[in-house]
């Protein structure tokens, strides 16, 4: 089975124990992204954001496994080992897909069917998880309130934060990203202000 993996972060980066063959590609699904997930470490991270995210062209490369499950064990492993329902699928041979995805992200799974449905890939899998801002810094996620949370890290955690940011691909232009690129060079501070 072939099989392609989405990505839109990290993934494009540093695959990090991802088997995959050949480099990523663009023209992958477009899809609503942004920098609304806290990390463990503190990082924003870049997930499908149905109400905050920006429509950008995401990536894809081929897994080496042809195994479904296999494929699916190597992309959880190497984001840390979510929850297996939240590595979404499409199984376009067993016309199957993760239902957590779908119905969790929905208007993202019609797309991502719809795209697997014109490659030349038998299966798509992709790291689904959600948002969480709102409930790690009990208020919604604004653009205000992300800069003022950017602004409040030091230290390493300030440097991560930022780097991951700022080594997303470069189709990932969020409106997070381009406040951050537009208020400020690389590494001077962030606003401190909400407007």
């Amino acid at each position: 089975m072939k099989i392609a993996i989405l990505g839109w972060g990290s993934l494009v980066w540093d695959k990090r124990g991802l088997a995959t063959i050949g480099e990523w590609q663009p023209g992958g699904p477009v899809l609503p992204i942004e920098f609304s997930r806290k990390s463990g470490d503190g990082r924003l991270t870049l997930v499908i954001d149905l109400a905050n995210g920006e429509l950008v062209a995401t990536r894809y490369v081929r897994s080496r496994f042809e195994d479904l499950d296999d494929a699916i064990g190597n992309l959880r492993e190497r984001e840390g080992n979510p929850p297996k329902d939240r590595i979404g699928f499409v199984d376009l041979t067993t016309n199957t897909e993760r239902a957590w995805a779908r119905e969790n992200q929905p208007d993202a799974s019609d797309t991502i069917t719809a795209w697997a449905q014109a490659s030349d890939c038998q299966a798509v899998i992709w790291t689904a998880l959600k948002p969480n801002f709102a409930e790690e810094q009990r208020e919604p996620f604004t653009l205000p309130a992300a800069l003022h949370y950017l602004n409040s890290l030091t230290g390493q955690t300030r440097t991560r934060a930022l780097e991951y940011i700022h080594r997303a691909p470069a189709e990932v232009m969020t409106p997070l990203r381009r406040a951050l690129q537009a208020r400020a060079p690389r590494d001077a501070a962030i606003p401190n202000k909400r407007e």
